[in-house]
């Protein structure tokens, strides 16, 4: 089998709000938060990302529309998710009968969905990753302390031996993340064969996650301002799982 080949280390990343201009348009306010992490990878700040957080940040963005939304931002991840995973060189004849000097994915992957919000982003896996494998795991914050709490889960049996792309969209303290982890660890999944895909971040999540996991990955495509006097991302984008799902 080929060497695997290698992927570049990449530096502190930084998340960076819009700052473009046209002759037309007055500078806009930029925000800006260092990462100091080389595991922590923010989607590129393009004027198209801005405008799809923009709109799920909305308040007045109706249920429809959060989803369509949400799910182009969604997609974004799980590509940018599968560009950290594992290749070797692979040769392929093209219909007109030339090589081409390619590659291919090694290994097998399946996704994990921290419930319910989490499952919302499974979808867009099923369409980047055909018959994809894909397991559940419940945990549930108490609302006075913050803490998780683990209720279920249910995992592919084999899943020591697969990479996992973890799914939550708001990564705000980090403990149901952190317990997540935690758990696929105890079933054998090595700390670096994970990938934790996020829509919104906090600074304070992305600290004690790094921290404690300093060789498993994290894909965002926003770090937000912090956190509010009850845990919630600010300026966030409210409850996820209720805007997704019922509201």
């Amino acid at each position: 089998m080929s060497a695997p080949v290698e992927k570049p280390k990449p530096g502190p990343v930084q998340s960076i709000g819009p700052d473009y201009r046209s002759p037309s348009q007055k500078p806009q306010a930029t925000v800006s938060t260092e990462v100091p992490f080389e595991t922590v990878t923010v989607l590129p700040q393009t004027p198209q990302l801005i405008a799809l957080l923009s709109k799920i940040r909305d308040v007045n963005t109706d249920r429809g529309d959060f989803i369509f939304y949400s799910n182009r931002i969604i997609r974004l991840l799980v590509e940018e998710g599968l560009n950290h995973l594992p290749t070797v060189q692979h040769t392929v004849t093209t219909p007109v009968g030339r090589p081409y000097e390619g590659l291919s994915f090694e290994g097998r992957i399946c996704g994990v969905s921290i419930m319910r919000a989490g499952e919302a982003m499974e979808q867009g896996l099923r369409d980047c990753c055909r018959s994809v494998r894909i397991g559940k795991i419940l945990i549930q914050r108490d609302e006075e302390t913050a803490q998780p709490k683990l209720f279920y889960d249910k995992l592919p049996e084999d899943i020591a031996d697969r990479w996992v792309l973890l799914l939550d969209p708001m990564f705000a303290t980090g403990g149901s993340a952190i317990m997540a982890v935690e758990v696929l660890k105890s079933r054998g999944v090595p700390e670096d064969h994970i990938l934790f895909l996020n829509l919104i971040a906090s600074p304070e999540g992305i600290n004690n996650f790094a921290t404690k996991f300093p060789k498993l990955r994290v894909v965002t495509a926003f770090v937000d301002q912090g956190l509010d006097e009850k845990n919630y991302i600010i300026p966030g984008l409210g409850d996820f799982g209720d805007r997704y799902y019922t509201m």
